[in-house]
């Protein structure tokens, strides 16, 4: 089994959020990257989860301990970065 990460170790820079946050997702009943990711924003920061999804999973096979596959567990999904865009962008307004 992997290293147990501390509760205040960051493991999502962007979003600066800590494995005890995390953690405290799962206890709030979140069982997948997906669910940790709405409850904590861990993985919607700039990269994405680039750099922190193999921690949240590997948190959550430990914390989920049998209960967890690798399927169950799953991947986030991936989103195109945004920026804010004028209305008058977006009514063909080329000011």
């Amino acid at each position: 089994m992997a290293e147990y990460i501390d509760d205040d170790v960051l493991v999502c820079r962007c979003e600066e959020i800590t494995a005890g946050e995390i953690r405290e997702a799962i206890r709030m009943g979140a069982t997948d990257v997906t669910g940790v990711k709405r409850r904590t924003r861990a993985g919607m920061g700039l990269c994405q989860g680039r750099t922190c999804e193999a921690l949240v999973q590997q948190i959550l096979r430990q914390e989920l301990k049998g209960e967890a596959t690798p399927e169950s567990i799953g991947f986030s999904t991936p989103r195109t970065p945004q920026r804010p865009v004028t209305f008058g962008t977006l009514g063909g307004d080329d000011l």
